[in-house]
């Protein structure tokens, strides 16, 4: 049975910083492309990083490119994120996926696994 579960979320005020980690379970990890979405509330869920299954390529979306980190433990079955400079709109619930194929590490249709989500919040 797979299973991702994410830490570290938190509440934080602007311009600090949190350090998410998603342990994974159930899948050989060093073979997936592993991805960061969040949703906040009354929007859709929307892409924020992702990392391919050796570390090698990383991908981030406009709005949180050089404030987030993504990085990955294939020894640990661990991806983590690095968020610094963190703004209110960074509020959200924060989820971290699995994708065997990594065609499509920007598409949350393309990822097979899911975790639960922890809670990101921002104070101004």
């Amino acid at each position: 049975q797979v299973q991702l579960v994410e830490s570290g979320g938190g509440l934080v005020q602007a311009g600090g910083s949190l350090r998410l980690s998603c342990a994974a379970s159930g899948l050989t990890f060093s073979r997936y492309t592993m991805g960061w979405f969040r949703q906040a509330p009354e929007k859709e869920r929307e892409f924020v990083a992702a990392i391919n299954w050796s570390g090698g390529s990383t991908y981030y979306a406009d709005g949180v490119k050089g404030r987030f980190t993504i990085s990955r433990d294939n020894a640990e079955n661990t991806v983590f994120l690095q968020m610094n400079s963190l703004k209110p709109e960074d509020t959200a619930v924060y989820y971290c996926a699995a994708d065997l194929w990594g065609y499509g590490p920007v598409t949350p249709r393309e990822y097979d696994y899911w975790g639960q989500g922890t809670q990101v919040t921002v104070s101004s």
